[in-house]
C-alpha cells in the first residue's frame, strides 16, 4: 500500500479526539503522552505495513502479557527499557554535578520492603540450601573516600534454584533479603549462599518475545542492593558474579564493568571465626561511593509499585 495516511486531517482530526485533546478534562500530561504514542503507532503501521492480522495479534499478546503470571516488568528490562531510563538518569546526573559514584543499574522487579535489619553484618540465608557459603564485605565512602556511617544498605538475591523469597513461597520469610545498617567506618558484611542465575518463565509472554528477536531470557548469578544516607543521593545498583555464563550477556541489560566482582575462594581462620562461616567459602568485596546532593528528590529511590512498600 503506497497511500500516506497518517498526516490526513481525517487522522489528525481522530489522534486529537483518541487522546482527548478536544476537550478540558482529564490529565494534560497523559493526554500529550497518549497522543504521541499513538502518532508513532499510527506512523508505524504505515510505515511497515502492519496488516489487521499483525496489530490484533499484538493486541492479544497484551492481553497474555498480564494473564497468569504477569509478565510486563519482566518484558519492559528485557525490551531495554529499564537500562535505557539508567542511562537518561546517568546524563541527568552528570548534568547536575552528581556522576562520579558508584554505577546505578536496574532494580527489577522483585524488591520487598521492610526485611530484617541489623547493624554491621547480617546473615541473610536461612542454612536450608546447601551452597557455597558467600561473605561479602564492603565500606561506604563519599567522593573523598571519607566513610559513610550508618549509610542503609537494603541487599536481596535469589536462591540455587534462581527465585527469591516472598516470589516463591516455597522460601522462609525475607530468606535472602536483610538490611544492613553500616559501621563507625562505614563497613559492613553479609553471610549468605551464593546465587543462581534465572531465565524467564519458559513459554511465557515474555520468552514468546525473546525468542521471535533471537534472544534468550537469562540473566546472569547477581545481589541487588539500595543503598542510602542522609545527604546523598540514593543508589539503585546490583553486582554481578564474575565467571557466570550470562554475566556479559544479560538480556536485561543489567551488567556494567564496574559491577562486576569476583567470588574468591578463601580460607581465613579468624575471618571464618568472626562471621561464622566455614574453613573454606567464597569472598567478594564491593565498596560503595555515594554522591553528595541537596536534592531532596535525589535521596530517594523513584516511585513504582513494589511488593510490602513501606
Amino acid at each position: 500500500m503506497t497511500i500516506k495516511t497518517t498526516y490526513t486531517d481525517q487522522v489528525k482530526e481522530l489522534l486529537t479526539k483518541a487522546a482527548g485533546l478536544d476537550n478540558n478534562d482529564g490529565s494534560p500530561r497523559v493526554k500529550t503522552i497518549v497522543h504521541r504514542l499513538l502518532t508513532d503507532m499510527f506512523q508505524t503501521i504505515e510505515d511497515l505495513n502492519i496488516t489487521p492480522e499483525e496489530f490484533w495479534q499484538g493486541v492479544y499478546y497484551l492481553n497474555d502479557l498480564g494473564t497468569n503470571i504477569p509478565e510486563a516488568a519482566l518484558l519492559a528490562p528485557g525490551l531495554g527499557f529499564d537500562h535505557y531510563l539508567d542511562i537518561r538518569m546517568d546524563a541527568a546526573d552528570a548534568e547536575a554535578g552528581l556522576d562520579g559514584g558508584t554505577p546505578r543499574t536496574i532494580e527489577g522487579p522483585l524488591y520487598v520492603a521492610g526485611a530484617p535489619k541489623s547493624d554491621g553484618f547480617a546473615r541473610m540465608d536461612d542454612g536450608t540450601e546447601d551452597g557455597d557459603t558467600l561473605l561479602l564485605t564492603g565500606q561506604v565512602v563519599d567522593k573523598t573516600g571519607n566513610p559513610i556511617v550508618n549509610a542503609k544498605l537494603e541487599l536481596w538475591h535469589a536462591n540455587l534454584n534462581g527465585t527469591y523469597s516472598y516470589f516463591d513461597p516455597s522460601q522462609s520469610e525475607y530468606n535472602l533479603r536483610r538490611t544492613i545498617m553500616t559501621d563507625a567506618e562505614g563497613r559492613y558484611a553479609m553471610r549468605s549462599i551464593i546465587p543462581s542465575g534465572y531465565s524467564v518463565p519458559p513459554g511465557g509472554s515474555t520468552d514468546i518475545v525473546l525468542k521471535q528477536l533471537g534472544r534468550h531470557g537469562n540473566r546472569p548469578a547477581h545481589i541487588h542492593f539500595f543503598v542510602s544516607a542522609d545527604g546523598f543521593t540514593h543508589l539503585t545498583t546490583q553486582i554481578n558474579i564474575a565467571g557466570d555464563k550470562y554475566t556479559y550477556d544479560d538480556f536485561a541489560f543489567g551488567t556494567r564493568e564496574e559491577l562486576v566482582v569476583p567470588a574468591n575462594s578463601t580460607s581465613d581462620v579468624a575471618e571464618a571465626k568472626k562471621y561464622d562461616l566455614p574453613e573454606k567459602y567464597k569472598k567478594m568485596v564491593f565498596d560503595i561511593t555515594l554522591v553528595a546532593t541537596k536534592d531532596e528528590n535525589a535521596k530517594v529511590r523513584h516511585a513504582r509499585a513494589r511488593a510490602l512498600e513501606e
